[in-house]
């Protein structure tokens, strides 16, 4: 028995929009040197990775477009991962790429399993 079944949609939709608007946050350091960051070129790997997280970070925080904003994303933490992470070491917790490896795969679930019930495409779809 699966004693929080009656709160699923809401526990995903809240999962969902917490993994988007912290991800979002890695964005604002890099682009806008906010949040304790540093604001990197724009034309850069990292400043195109900064893109790709402020961006779909703020799709996958409102619940628009989350299955493609975050396979997208969960694609750039892959390569996050292998890019800077692996090199250092076999383990993510010797090489510090945890982070990178756990965004990977709560954003492919997020892919997976799309907007959810309370999200802003939902909203828009009722108007």
């Amino acid at each position: 028995m699966v004693f929080l079944r009656n709160f699923e949609d809401l526990i995903y939709s809240l999962f969902r929009a917490v993994s988007g608007f912290l991800f979002m946050q890695h964005g604002i350091q890099k682009l806008f040197g906010g949040l304790g960051g540093t604001q990197v070129e724009i034309l850069s790997l990292l400043g195109i990775a900064g893109v790709i997280e402020f961006i779909c970070g703020i799709l996958i925080f409102v619940g628009l477009f989350s299955s493609f904003a975050a396979f997208l994303s969960s694609g750039t933490m892959a390569v996050a991962y292998f890019l800077v992470h692996a090199p250092k070491g076999f383990w993510p917790i010797q090489n510090k790429g945890e982070l990178a490896a756990l965004y990977a795969f709560v954003f492919l679930y997020i892919a997976a399993r799309g907007d959810g019930k309370y999200s802003l495409k939902r909203i828009a779809q009722k108007s």
